[in-house]
């Protein structure tokens, strides 16, 4: 068995290796793509390169091959790069020729979806705002104006990906197989004018961009001409296609989309291992996870109403940490899908076999030779099920995949994890005032603990700021035509007079502003006082806030705020924003006084954006205050501080736990938008997102939430690279109110290991628990660890009916002061004692990396 096992091994590496070897051509036919003339099994993982930092590119990139992935899939971020019609940016964290190389010189393949609408949670679905405002334009449709700029600007990535030499078809190492053109329209093109003319056009324009490799169309199932179409879904094996074209997955989900006011969503590893064998078992070829890493909506990239942290629940989280056990577990799926690559991709058509009420086996390659790989699937969502295979019995537990590369040994199993678990924490460092002196720059104080952080504040006017309004209108208006997305925020003010003697003074009648609107978020102030105190969140939604007026001139300014602009749907551009009903309600007469066609004065978002006071060198543009004690709960109120940057090397988040809704800077980079907003406390939520989520069933976005009634994101990623060595400049913006004396930075830090794995685990004979600390870590403590019948999870580990003695200190031995360690789950290094329970021994440990 071991032999066997080695041979595998060796397979494995040898066909990783392969994937670097030089590419001329790439083409498919219905079972595969050739790469090079030799067909290729594709496993891919979405990395969206403006979600992270360039400084991070080079180890998410080696993450994802190290876990098995041998490509890597981007979207190419249109409104990123074309930020002025011919006006381009390929800079910092969208410089897309820099992260393409950083693949290849992994050597590994990379799909290129040019889109250019990509959707993705992305603001307006990644097209330039500026393309809505060239008249008679509406977007992915018959429309001259849309055409002409999507087909410019196609051409100028392809013709840069030429340039660089980056496409397979141009020789070398270029690491470009397959490129896509428009995303998911299929379900629009009943509703949109023309719609199955435009798909027919997108695809003879990409075809005539000759690029020598493949063009794909996601959720496309009648892709024009060579075009393929692909799915996007939790599940795909059993997407079909044309004969002549490959079955292709380009969004194997690992979670769901992140809005600010749903719980977290999580898919467990063993149900995406299960779709992934499936999918295989069934033909598929390429596979991509969606997202392999999310990453982190930087500034105001988020499209509307999804949170600044995009992670996704993939298998590289957020921060760039690997999420244990989902990578683990996928790496190994990958190892095994690897060693069958070659029969079941030079095999024409598998043998399906019935081997229970609910099981299915199927064969690729010739039974009675070497050539030879079965899958063993038990498609009950409830009972575990022994079959009889080739004469041989096969244990298969619920909703899960075995898979032989022989058709003799089960070398995996979707359901049997047998990778670590993390324990993740975010652990709190409280906000430290840099010293005196920071090089040659004087900041008048310094970072010992008798010296507290010298907050600055600088209060935003309400209404009109500045010396005149940038709109006058008798009426309310849309607030993307005014703002054109220049800022998230548009004030609306108007003034009535108010006469003493008026009947509503003198009866003490109480009267309500009642706003109808469509925003994310909305505040009303009266004379400058802010009347709602709580969050006002709405879709065509009405809200009613009393509202006492004084003789004399009342000004009413109402702030409309919009969490990022639409990123998908049918007729997205036209979406209207803001109020577009005014009242005054509660008169004794009964009557209601209609302020909306009014004369209002208009003004596009804070001074404080205006003059860019989040810029070190900007600051001075307004007069901050030093206030003896730092105001809270206070609206439109900037904050500034300078502090030191947090101490080791683990990835950064800003707590901002009892803040309300704004934005933050570091050093003059946008972190993104906090919204400390709460989910429902009585939604369907799990105990833990993995071992709190059973995988077994189909896999949909509410099956598996974390934190009800708790906030949807409470920590802010910032980047390593954004701080400097001392005199870090961190502005925050509060729109309602929050304590920014409460705000910390906080290590993402994995502070424990756990795993347990039964003796059975395949392949037979060669169970293992493997243990992992972060890199430049070791473990240092051995929490539990028992061989026998442990009951409980990570954290509640409990000694079951038996427990050899000796667990520990084998562990310990094994484990202790390495960053990585593994011990055989066998009778060669622990005792049975006797044991003849009919329950399987199984090694449970938990660790402490230090």
């Amino acid at each position: 068995m071991k032999t066997t096992l080695s041979v595998f091994l060796l397979l494995s590496f040898l066909l990783s290796m392969m994937v670097g070897v030089s590419s001329k051509n790439v083409t498919y036919d219905g079972r595969s793509l050739f790469i090079n003339d030799r067909r290729h099994l594709i496993i891919s993982g979405s990395i969206h390169y403006p979600r992270s930092t360039p400084e991070m590119w080079s180890e998410l990139v080696r993450l994802a091959k190290e876990g098995g992935a041998n490509t890597i899939k981007t979207y190419v971020f249109w409104n990123g790069h074309e930020i002025k019609p011919g006006v381009y940016n390929f800079e910092g964290r969208f410089d897309l020729v820099k992260f393409v190389r950083i693949v290849q010189e992994a050597g590994m393949f990379l799909i290129l979806r040019i889109g250019p609408f990509v959707a993705g949670e992305w603001n307006f679905g990644g097209i330039p705002v500026w393309l809505h405002f060239i008249p008679g334009t509406s977007f992915r449709t018959e429309n001259d104006n849309f055409k002409y700029y999507m087909e410019k600007f196609m051409t100028y990535i392809v013709n840069l990906m030429k340039q660089e030499k980056l496409f397979a078809s141009q020789g070398e190492k270029g690491p470009i197989i397959m490129t896509q053109v428009e995303n998911e329209f299929e379900y629009l093109e009943q509703i949109y004018p023309e719609g199955k003319k435009y798909v027919n056009w997108a695809g003879e324009m990409a075809i005539s961009q000759h690029t020598g490799v493949p063009w794909i169309m996601c959720r496309e199932s009648d892709a024009p001409g060579p075009v393929i179409g692909t799915c996007n879904d939790f599940y795909c094996d059993d997407f079909q296609l044309a004969s002549d074209k490959p079955k292709i997955w380009t969004e194997n989900w690992t979670g769901w989309l992140p809005t600010y006011w749903a719980p977290n969503y999580h898919r467990p590893s063993g149900d995406s291992a299960f779709a992934v064998a499936r999918f295989f078992q069934k033909g598929g070829s390429v596979v991509n996870y969606y997202m392999y890493h999310g990453g982190t909506n930087f500034g105001r990239t988020g499209g509307g109403g999804f949170t600044t942290s995009y992670d996704f629940d993939g298998p590289i989280d957020e921060y760039g940490l690997v999420r244990f056990p989902k990578w683990g577990h996928l790496k190994e799926l990958h190892e095994a899908i690897k060693l069958c690559e070659n029969v079941i991709l030079n095999t024409e058509q598998p043998t399906n076999i019935a081997i229970g009420p609910s099981q299915e086996g199927t064969v690729w390659g010739d039974p009675s030779s070497k050539n030879c790989v079965a899958f063993l699937a038990n498609y009950d969502n409830t009972n575990d099920a022994t079959v009889v295979f080739q004469n041989a019995s096969y244990d298969i537990p619920a909703w899960s995949v075995s898979i032989l590369p022989d058709c003799k040994n089960v070398v995996f199993n979707t359901a049997k994890v047998s990778s670590q678990s993390s324990v993740v924490e975010m652990v709190p460092e409280d906000l430290k005032p840099s010293p005196e002196k920071c090089g040659e720059v004087q900041f008048g104080g310094d970072s010992s603990s008798n010296n507290p952080l010298k907050w600055e504040v600088f209060v935003e006017k309400t209404g009109i700021w500045g010396e005149e309004a940038d709109l006058v209108y008798n009426g309310l208006v849309d607030q993307l035509n005014v703002t054109k997305d220049a800022s998230d925020y548009l004030w609306y003010t108007t003034s009535i007079d108010v006469d003493a003697n008026e009947e509503f003074m003198k009866d003490g009648s109480q009267l309500a502003l009642a706003i109808q609107f469509q925003s994310h978020h909305l505040h009303a102030f009266v004379n400058g006082e802010l009347l709602n105190k709580g969050n006002a969140v709405g879709e065509n939604a009405t809200l009613r806030i009393p509202i006492a007026l004084k003789a004399g001139r009342n000004e009413i300014s109402v702030l409309n705020s919009i969490v990022g602009l639409p990123s998908a749907g049918a007729f997205f551009e036209w979406i209207n924003y803001g109020p577009s009903n005014v009242k005054l309600e509660g008169f004794s007469n009964g009557t209601a006084m209609d302020l909306s066609t009014s004369n209002w004065s208009y003004k596009i978002g804070m001074e404080g954006e205006k003059l860019e006071i989040y810029k070190p060198e900007s600051t001075g543009n307004v007069t901050w205050n030093v206030p003896s004690e730092v105001p809270k709960m206070q609206p439109v109120t900037w904050y500034k501080v300078i502090v030191e940057e947090p101490s080791g090397d683990e990835p950064i988040g800003l707590d901002m736990l009892n803040m309300g809704k704004g934005s933050a800077w570091l050093n003059g980079q946008q972190i993104g938008r906090y919204w400390l907003q709460r989910s429902g406390e009585h939604e369907q939520c799990v105990s833990h997102g993995e071992e709190g989520c059973d995988y077994r069933g189909y896999m949909y976005p509410e099956k598996c939430r974390t934190g009800c009634g708790e906030p949807t994101q409470r920590w802010y990623h910032i980047p390593r690279s954004w701080f400097k060595p001392c005199g870090n400049l961190l502005v925050i913006f509060e729109e309602e109110g929050g304590d920014p004396t409460a705000i910390n930075f906080s290590k993402r830090r994995t502070s424990r290991l756990c795993a347990s794995v039964a003796e059975d685990h395949p392949p037979l004979g060669q169970a293992m628990v493997h243990l992992r600390c972060p890199e430049n870590r070791s473990i240092d403590n051995i929490l539990f660890a028992s061989f026998g019948t442990p009951t409980g999870n990570c954290g509640s580990f409990k000694v079951g009916d038996y427990h050899d003695v000796n667990s520990l200190s084998v562990v310990e031995k094994a484990c202790l002061w390495k960053n990585e360690c593994a011990i055989q789950v066998s009778e060669a290094n622990f005792n049975k004692g006797g044991f003849t329970g009919s329950t399987k021994m199984r090694l449970a440990v938990e660790a402490a990396c230090g």
